[in-house]
């Protein structure tokens, strides 16, 4: 009988224990929402954005449809027949008659130098619609380019509604006439190198980072606690001052009649200025000193948890201090250098302000150049493209390390 009264009890016991887990799920998701919703609209849409006009294609179709339309049967070899012709010039008069054929020249001309002025110029001069089987002949009378097969296959592969065109110019390719995928010439092909000159630097700067940045950490985590945090206010006063103004502050430094080469003279150490700006050399000491911070307060949250009580028992052990601090202390830091490099190699090869004021002109990285399409030339495409395969490379520069942290914490951060 009581065996019953207690069973019985119990089901609403856990309807009631259910309800109000339920009901803290809930709170915490409340409370977490507008994180969430930031993150989302600040974050996820615009990368989305991003990546989704790395491949749009809408010009072409937009401004030329009935010419899309007939070419889609055409096979590509050879030239078009007469009705893609006849569409081709009812889209061009009533393009200029919208006012739109200029967007869809400028996207021609990306692929093919010239097609701009060969489009507009036909718009000029084509007064009317030809005469029904003329089409071929006036529009090649207009403009010779119209007898090419590559001006067709231009249209062709822009007919959208995406394309592989900016990616693929974002890593020096491109396709030729028969759609296949080739190197792009030599007079274009730039990004590469760039890419390689972005990554060389945020190396750079991550190892000078880490050199100069774990004695200091070190330093801060076995000091005792008052005098840790009155030096850690000197690593986080760079925070306070604006980056831009951190950078003109290293031109004043570096420049000819600046601080170091001033005194340098002065001492007798040189007889003319050093070039220490607009080089590499700038670039590296202006990065360095502003991304220094990242590097050190992610080591220091590391080697503050490190207890002493690891090198006072190798000492004891009879181990040599240089043993002790590269097979005890060192591995026991790994985390915190992983995680400083990370944050400032993934910062570094996103820097445009500083490399711009302070380096020349073969020390841009590709954040100057994605400003350039973004502001100059309004290149949306070519813009998301390049910032595109910038991102690709930190995700899987991320997985990868990822990936490494998972294996040490599965095999164990000490080695015997």
């Amino acid at each position: 009988m009581t065996a019953a009264f207690v069973a019985g009890a119990d089901v609403p016991l856990k309807r009631r224990l259910k309800r109000a887990e339920r009901a803290r799920q809930f709170r915490a998701l409340g409370l977490v929402l507008p994180l969430l919703a930031f993150l989302l609209f600040t974050f996820v849409v615009p990368l989305a954005g991003m990546i989704w006009k790395s491949a749009d294609d809408w010009e072409v179709p937009q401004v030329m449809p009935q010419t899309v339309a007939a070419l889609k049967q055409w096979n590509g070899q050879g030239l078009p027949d007469e009705a893609a012709f006849a569409a081709l010039a009812a889209d061009i008069r009533t393009a200029r008659e919208a006012g739109t054929l200029a967007v869809a020249a400028k996207r021609l001309n990306y692929i093919i130098n010239g097609y701009r002025t060969t489009l507009l110029s036909t718009g000029r001069k084509l007064k009317e619609q030809p005469a029904p089987g003329t089409a071929k002949a006036t529009l090649i009378e207009i403009a010779p380019a119209w007898g090419e097969r590559e001006s067709w296959t231009a249209i062709k592969s822009a007919s959208g509604p995406v394309t592989s065109y900016y990616l693929l110019a974002a890593v020096d390719l491109t396709r030729n006439a028969d759609g296949a995928i080739v190197a792009a010439p030599p007079d274009q092909a730039i990004y590469r190198d760039v890419f390689i000159r972005t990554f060389t630097i945020g190396f750079g700067v991550t190892a000078l980072c880490l050199i100069l940045g774990f004695p200091v950490a070190y330093l801060l985590a076995n000091l005792p606690t008052g005098r840790s945090n009155l030096l850690m206010i000197f690593v986080l006063l760079p925070f306070w001052t604006s980056l831009l103004v951190r950078t003109c502050a290293w031109i004043v430094i570096l420049q000819s009649e600046g601080i170091v080469n001033g005194s340098l003279q002065w001492l007798g150490v040189i007889d003319e200025p050093l070039r220490l700006i607009y080089n590499r050399f700038g670039v590296y000491m202006a990065m360095t000193h502003v991304l220094l911070p990242f590097m050190i307060l992610p080591l220091y949250s590391v080697m503050r948890g490190i207890s002493p009580a690891y090198m006072r028992a190798a000492a004891s052990l009879g181990a040599p201090p240089t043993t002790a601090f590269l097979r005890i202390y060192l591995p026991q830091t790994i985390p915190g250098i992983g995680a400083g490099c990370l944050l400032v190699f993934i910062l570094a090869i996103g820097y445009y302000i500083t490399p711009a004021l302070v380096g020349g002109a073969a020390d841009q990285m590709i954040s100057s150049f994605i400003a350039f399409y973004t502001t100059e030339t309004v290149n949306w495409g070519l813009a998301s493209a390049l910032g595109a395969v910038l991102l690709l490379s930190t995700v899987v520069l991320a997985v990868v390390y990822g990936k490494l942290a998972l294996g040490r914490q599965t095999t164990g951060g000490l080695k015997n």
